[in-house]
């Protein structure tokens, strides 16, 4: 990233990370540990590369 136009850090404020879990919307940091490392291995579905039996 090239831009230099960043916030100081003092200005900074934090992004809260929201999933959906077993139905209903949690912050990511309200997750135990076997969550959290659940969320971590997850892998994006993404159809362009899938390959598709005819």
């Amino acid at each position: 990233m090239k831009d230099k136009s960043m916030l100081p850090e003092h200005l900074r404020t934090r992004c809260e990370i929201w999933t959906r879990v077993m139905g209903y919307h949690r912050p990511v940091s309200q997750f135990n540990i076997g969550k959290k490392g659940e969320y971590e291995e997850r892998r994006f579905f993404r159809e362009d590369k899938c390959q598709l039996m005819q």
